[in-house]
Protein backbone atom coordinates (compact mmCIF):
# COMPACT_ATOMS: atom_id res chain seq x y z
CA UNK A 1 0.00 0.00 0.00
CA UNK A 2 1.01 2.92 -1.06
CA UNK A 3 1.21 6.40 0.71
CA UNK A 4 -1.70 7.78 -0.87
CA UNK A 5 -3.94 4.56 -0.77
CA UNK A 6 -3.26 4.45 2.94
CA UNK A 7 -3.99 8.75 3.02
CA UNK A 8 -7.35 7.98 0.93
CA UNK A 9 -8.37 4.95 3.54
CA UNK A 10 -7.87 7.53 6.39
CA UNK A 11 -10.15 10.01 4.80
CA UNK A 12 -12.54 7.41 4.64
CA UNK A 13 -12.62 6.01 7.76
CA UNK A 14 -12.66 10.00 9.22
CA UNK A 15 -15.75 10.28 6.99
CA UNK A 16 -17.56 7.14 8.71
CA UNK A 17 -17.36 9.16 12.13
CA UNK A 18 -20.01 11.54 10.72
CA UNK A 19 -23.15 9.69 12.25
CA UNK A 20 -26.06 8.74 11.36
CA UNK A 21 -25.21 5.96 10.11
CA UNK A 22 -23.80 4.60 13.61
CA UNK A 23 -20.30 3.19 12.91
CA UNK A 24 -20.26 -0.05 13.66
CA UNK A 25 -16.30 -1.70 14.18
CA UNK A 26 -16.30 -5.34 15.21
CA UNK A 27 -12.52 -6.09 16.70
CA UNK A 28 -10.66 -8.51 15.19
CA UNK A 29 -7.33 -10.13 16.12
CA UNK A 30 -6.26 -11.91 13.34
CA UNK A 31 -6.24 -11.81 9.16
CA UNK A 32 -9.30 -14.49 9.56
CA UNK A 33 -11.28 -12.74 11.80
CA UNK A 34 -11.14 -9.28 9.54
CA UNK A 35 -11.85 -10.79 6.32
CA UNK A 36 -14.97 -12.40 7.90
CA UNK A 37 -15.80 -8.76 9.34
CA UNK A 38 -15.19 -7.58 5.82
CA UNK A 39 -17.18 -9.98 3.96
CA UNK A 40 -19.83 -9.61 5.89
CA UNK A 41 -20.34 -5.82 4.74
CA UNK A 42 -18.50 -3.71 7.55
CA UNK A 43 -17.05 -1.05 5.83
CA UNK A 44 -14.11 -0.70 8.50
CA UNK A 45 -12.24 -2.81 10.77
CA UNK A 46 -10.59 -2.44 14.09
CA UNK A 47 -7.76 -4.56 16.39
CA UNK A 48 -8.47 -5.69 19.37
CA UNK A 49 -5.55 -5.63 22.35
CA UNK A 50 -6.81 -8.37 24.11
CA UNK A 51 -7.53 -10.99 21.25
CA UNK A 52 -4.54 -9.99 19.13
CA UNK A 53 -2.16 -10.09 22.52
CA UNK A 54 -3.69 -13.40 23.31
CA UNK A 55 -3.73 -15.04 19.36
CA UNK A 56 0.44 -14.04 20.06
CA UNK A 57 0.48 -16.11 23.24
CA UNK A 58 1.27 -13.40 25.51
CA UNK A 59 -1.61 -11.44 28.33
CA UNK A 60 -3.25 -8.14 27.48
CA UNK A 61 -1.90 -5.04 29.05
CA UNK A 62 1.21 -4.30 26.15
CA UNK A 63 2.39 -7.66 27.19
CA UNK A 64 3.03 -8.79 23.72
CA UNK A 65 6.16 -7.92 21.84
CA UNK A 66 5.66 -4.11 20.45
CA UNK A 67 7.34 -5.94 16.78
CA UNK A 68 5.09 -8.44 17.45
CA UNK A 69 2.09 -6.29 17.43
CA UNK A 70 3.14 -4.38 14.52
CA UNK A 71 3.77 -7.36 12.10
CA UNK A 72 0.63 -8.76 13.47
CA UNK A 73 -1.50 -5.89 12.47
CA UNK A 74 0.33 -5.68 9.13
CA UNK A 75 -0.97 -8.96 8.13
CA UNK A 76 -4.76 -8.17 8.54
CA UNK A 77 -4.29 -4.65 7.04
CA UNK A 78 -2.87 -6.99 3.82
CA UNK A 79 -5.62 -9.16 4.31
CA UNK A 80 -8.49 -6.68 3.92
CA UNK A 81 -9.54 -3.57 1.72
CA UNK A 82 -11.66 -1.31 3.96
CA UNK A 83 -9.69 0.64 6.70
CA UNK A 84 -8.09 -0.64 9.71
CA UNK A 85 -7.56 1.14 13.15
CA UNK A 86 -5.38 -0.10 15.27
CA UNK A 87 -6.21 -0.35 19.26
CA UNK A 88 -2.23 0.39 20.95
CA UNK A 89 -3.53 0.76 24.31
CA UNK A 90 -1.41 3.51 25.96
CA UNK A 91 0.79 3.42 22.65
CA UNK A 92 3.60 1.70 23.66
CA UNK A 93 6.03 4.01 24.93
CA UNK A 94 6.98 5.68 28.36
CA UNK A 95 7.48 9.18 26.53
CA UNK A 96 5.64 11.30 24.07
CA UNK A 97 8.64 10.55 21.79
CA UNK A 98 8.47 6.90 22.02
CA UNK A 99 4.71 6.89 21.41
CA UNK A 100 5.07 8.85 18.21
CA UNK A 101 7.31 5.93 16.86
CA UNK A 102 5.20 3.75 18.04
CA UNK A 103 2.50 5.59 15.60
CA UNK A 104 4.85 5.68 12.91
CA UNK A 105 5.67 1.98 13.18
CA UNK A 106 2.36 1.32 13.44
CA UNK A 107 1.46 3.70 10.37
CA UNK A 108 3.60 1.84 8.49
CA UNK A 109 1.79 -1.67 9.32
CA UNK A 110 -1.27 -0.76 7.52
CA UNK A 111 -3.33 1.09 10.12
CA UNK A 112 -4.92 4.15 9.30
CA UNK A 113 -6.45 4.95 12.75
CA UNK A 114 -5.48 4.64 16.64
CA UNK A 115 -6.88 4.15 20.20
CA UNK A 116 -4.82 5.62 22.72
CA UNK A 117 -5.70 5.25 26.42
CA UNK A 118 -5.40 7.89 29.45
CA UNK A 119 -5.06 4.87 31.49
CA UNK A 120 -2.00 3.19 33.48
CA UNK A 121 -1.38 0.03 35.21
CA UNK A 122 -0.57 2.02 38.77
CA UNK A 123 -3.35 1.39 40.71
CA UNK A 124 -1.70 4.73 42.95
CA UNK A 125 -2.05 6.36 39.67
CA UNK A 126 -4.87 5.03 37.55
CA UNK A 127 -4.94 7.63 34.69
CA UNK A 128 -2.41 10.32 33.83
CA UNK A 129 -2.63 14.31 33.93
CA UNK A 130 -4.49 15.70 31.17
CA UNK A 131 -0.88 17.68 30.49
CA UNK A 132 0.88 14.28 29.97
CA UNK A 133 -2.32 12.53 28.13
CA UNK A 134 -2.72 15.65 25.79
CA UNK A 135 0.94 15.72 25.08
CA UNK A 136 1.11 12.35 23.95
CA UNK A 137 -1.74 12.98 21.72
CA UNK A 138 0.00 16.02 20.34
CA UNK A 139 3.21 13.44 19.61
CA UNK A 140 0.81 11.10 18.04
CA UNK A 141 -0.62 13.84 15.63
CA UNK A 142 2.77 15.04 14.85
CA UNK A 143 3.99 11.30 13.97
CA UNK A 144 1.10 11.14 11.61
CA UNK A 145 1.27 14.11 9.72
CA UNK A 146 5.28 13.35 9.00
CA UNK A 147 4.00 10.22 7.95
CA UNK A 148 1.42 11.77 5.36
CA UNK A 149 -1.43 10.02 6.66
CA UNK A 150 -4.19 11.51 8.82
CA UNK A 151 -5.10 8.96 11.19
CA UNK A 152 -8.22 8.84 13.12
CA UNK A 153 -7.01 9.10 16.72
CA UNK A 154 -9.79 8.10 19.40
CA UNK A 155 -8.55 9.13 22.60
CA UNK A 156 -9.94 6.53 25.28
CA UNK A 157 -11.03 8.21 28.46
CA UNK A 158 -10.51 5.70 31.44
CA UNK A 159 -12.08 7.73 34.33
CA UNK A 160 -15.14 5.04 34.53
CA UNK A 161 -13.47 2.01 33.56
CA UNK A 162 -10.71 3.13 36.41
CA UNK A 163 -14.07 4.37 39.23
CA UNK A 164 -11.48 7.58 39.56
CA UNK A 165 -13.77 10.24 41.56
CA UNK A 166 -17.51 9.96 42.52
CA UNK A 167 -20.19 9.99 39.45
CA UNK A 168 -20.06 13.77 39.33
CA UNK A 169 -17.11 14.49 39.40
CA UNK A 170 -16.17 11.85 36.90
CA UNK A 171 -18.52 13.24 34.35
CA UNK A 172 -17.14 16.57 34.28
CA UNK A 173 -13.72 15.84 34.20
CA UNK A 174 -14.35 13.34 31.38
CA UNK A 175 -15.91 16.58 29.64
CA UNK A 176 -12.60 18.40 30.36
CA UNK A 177 -10.53 15.69 29.33
CA UNK A 178 -12.29 15.08 26.01
CA UNK A 179 -11.62 19.29 25.41
CA UNK A 180 -8.37 18.80 26.08
CA UNK A 181 -7.69 15.29 24.13
CA UNK A 182 -9.24 17.17 20.83
CA UNK A 183 -7.61 20.30 21.17
CA UNK A 184 -4.22 18.13 21.56
CA UNK A 185 -5.56 16.37 17.72
CA UNK A 186 -7.75 13.58 18.43
CA UNK A 187 -10.76 12.96 16.57
CA UNK A 188 -12.63 10.95 18.07
CA UNK A 189 -13.35 10.44 21.82
CA UNK A 190 -14.12 6.96 23.71
CA UNK A 191 -15.27 6.91 26.59
CA UNK A 192 -14.96 3.33 28.23
CA UNK A 193 -17.33 1.15 30.45
CA UNK A 194 -20.20 3.39 30.21
CA UNK A 195 -23.77 1.48 29.66
CA UNK A 196 -26.42 3.57 30.87
CA UNK A 197 -28.18 5.35 28.12
CA UNK A 198 -29.33 8.39 30.41
CA UNK A 199 -25.17 8.75 30.81
CA UNK A 200 -24.21 8.14 27.33
CA UNK A 201 -26.89 10.71 26.37
CA UNK A 202 -25.31 13.41 28.37
CA UNK A 203 -21.60 12.51 27.43
CA UNK A 204 -22.93 12.95 23.75
CA UNK A 205 -24.55 16.29 24.30
CA UNK A 206 -21.71 17.58 26.06
CA UNK A 207 -18.67 16.35 24.25
CA UNK A 208 -18.28 17.87 20.72
CA UNK A 209 -16.97 15.41 18.72
CA UNK A 210 -17.66 11.93 17.68
CA UNK A 211 -18.09 9.69 20.63
CA UNK A 212 -17.13 6.21 21.11
CA UNK A 213 -18.91 3.27 23.47
CA UNK A 214 -18.39 -0.08 23.73
CA UNK A 215 -21.07 -2.51 22.74
CA UNK A 216 -21.56 -5.34 25.24
CA UNK A 217 -24.42 -8.22 25.80
CA UNK A 218 -26.92 -7.12 28.01
CA UNK A 219 -26.01 -3.18 27.08
CA UNK A 220 -28.04 -0.95 25.06
CA UNK A 221 -28.42 -2.02 21.27
CA UNK A 222 -27.65 -0.17 18.03
CA UNK A 223 -30.54 2.13 17.58
CA UNK A 224 -30.32 2.99 21.03
CA UNK A 225 -26.72 4.08 21.14
CA UNK A 226 -27.41 5.90 17.44
CA UNK A 227 -30.42 7.56 19.43
CA UNK A 228 -28.42 9.10 22.08
CA UNK A 229 -25.79 10.54 19.68
CA UNK A 230 -23.23 7.74 19.72
CA UNK A 231 -21.35 8.16 16.55
CA UNK A 232 -19.02 4.92 16.57
CA UNK A 233 -19.50 1.25 18.51
CA UNK A 234 -16.45 -1.51 18.88
CA UNK A 235 -16.67 -4.29 20.54
CA UNK A 236 -13.23 -5.01 22.11
CA UNK A 237 -12.13 -8.06 22.86
CA UNK A 238 -15.89 -9.47 23.20
CA UNK A 239 -15.64 -11.28 19.56
CA UNK A 240 -12.57 -12.80 20.22
CA UNK A 241 -13.40 -14.39 24.04
CA UNK A 242 -16.95 -16.35 22.09
CA UNK A 243 -14.44 -17.63 19.86
CA UNK A 244 -12.31 -18.56 23.11
CA UNK A 245 -15.21 -19.97 24.17
CA UNK A 246 -16.39 -22.06 21.44
CA UNK A 247 -12.50 -23.47 21.22
CA UNK A 248 -13.10 -24.09 25.07
CA UNK A 249 -16.35 -25.97 24.32
CA UNK A 250 -14.50 -27.88 21.45
CA UNK A 251 -12.17 -29.02 23.61
CA UNK A 252 -13.98 -30.22 26.79
CA UNK A 253 -16.31 -32.23 23.96
CA UNK A 254 -13.35 -34.09 22.59
CA UNK A 255 -11.59 -34.60 25.70
CA UNK A 256 -14.89 -35.74 28.03
CA UNK A 257 -16.74 -37.83 25.13
CA UNK A 258 -14.30 -38.57 22.49
CA UNK A 259 -16.94 -37.85 19.81
CA UNK A 260 -17.06 -35.19 16.60
CA UNK A 261 -20.47 -34.37 16.28
CA UNK A 262 -19.70 -30.64 17.86
CA UNK A 263 -17.66 -29.73 14.48
CA UNK A 264 -20.69 -30.15 12.74
CA UNK A 265 -21.42 -26.28 12.56
CA UNK A 266 -19.08 -24.77 10.81
CA UNK A 267 -18.11 -22.55 7.85
CA UNK A 268 -16.98 -24.95 5.52
CA UNK A 269 -13.69 -25.20 3.46
CA UNK A 270 -14.69 -23.82 0.53
CA UNK A 271 -16.26 -20.51 2.09
CA UNK A 272 -12.61 -20.43 4.61
CA UNK A 273 -10.55 -20.57 0.80
CA UNK A 274 -12.79 -17.82 -0.83
CA UNK A 275 -12.22 -15.55 2.04
CA UNK A 276 -8.65 -15.63 0.93
CA UNK A 277 -9.12 -16.28 -2.85
CA UNK A 278 -7.96 -12.25 -3.74
CA UNK A 279 -4.69 -12.78 -2.29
Amino acid sequence: MNTSEQRKLAEDFRKLHRAPPILLLPNSWDPMSARIFEAAGFPAAATTSGGLAWALGYQDGEKAPWPEVVAATHRIAKAIRVPLTADIETGYGATPDALARSVTDIIGAGAVGVNLEDGTPNPQEPVRTIDDAAARIRAARAAASAAGVPVVINARVDLYLKHVGDEATRFTETVRRAEAYLAAGADCIFVFAVADINLIKKLTAAIKAPVNVVGRAGGPGLKALEAAGVARVSIASGASMVVMSTIQRIAEELHQKGEFDILKASITRVEAQKLFARN
